[in-house]
């Protein structure tokens, strides 16, 4: 089983040389710490900066550059700060070849909710819909279950959605799985983890074809 850390880690093997990528708040914001140093990668944050590097150590973060999740970030060489207008024109512009992001559920077809649980105060939705309405390859970062267990890989969503049939691939605690016209389908599944434990932590219609392999992280 993996944990966030491990999610990020695998999500990175997705990254490939030349691509410009959005990272959403929560787990996705780990990948950039992963990405192999022989590839050159641009990370944009709908804040306005392009060219963000890892996380910064203790005592090293500068307060007045973060992510659009206000977390403390550091910038590599060439870096660029510009407006929410020019980030989200590049967003719209179908500029950006990999969008990750987090979620509350997401449904067998693709569809994605992450934004919003009714009766809890939220700010706002952010970026969320210019990017799952414009990002051609959108990859989820989650866990498989809730808090308590239950699925969060559903046949229907239950909360607000962010976008609908969107969502490409998914990298959860358990598992890799792609969304397919058919359902999800079962790609690799976590070290330590069990075809039968994925099938009974998914609600969603899971299609396993032969073996599975374990992930390689």
């Amino acid at each position: 089983m993996l944990d966030k850390n491990g999610i990020a880690k695998r999500i990175a093997k997705e990254v490939k040389d030349g691509y410009y990528v959005n990272l959403g708040i929560g787990i996705p914001t780990l990948v950039a710490n992963f990405v192999r140093d022989d590839i050159s990668v641009e990370f944009q944050s709908e804040n306005g900066v392009l060219g963000m590097g890892p996380f910064p150590f203790e005592g090293d973060e500068d307060p007045d550059i973060i992510n659009a999740g206000k977390q403390t970030i550091t910038t590599l060489p060439g870096a660029s700060f510009f407006d929410s207008a020019t980030s989200f024109a590049m967003i719209r512009g179908k500029h950006v070849h990999l969008t990750i992001l987090g979620a509350m559920e997401v449904s067998e077809n693709g569809d994605i909710a992450n934004w919003k649980i009714p009766g809890k105060m939220v700010k706002g939705m952010g970026g969320a819909m210019d990017l799952v309405a414009s990002a051609e390859n959108i990859i989820v970062a989650m866990m498989h279950t809730n808090r308590e267990g239950e699925s969060k890989l559903l046949k229907r969503c239950t909360l607000p959605l962010t976008g609908v049939g969107c969502v490409k691939k998914i990298v959860t605690n358990l598992a890799v799985l792609e969304v397919t016209k058919e359902g999800f389908k079962l790609l690799e599944r976590a070290p330590g983890v069990t075809v039968e434990e994925i099938v009974k932590a998914t609600e969603g219609k899971l299609l396993v074809d032969g073996d599975i392999p374990e992930m390689k992280i």
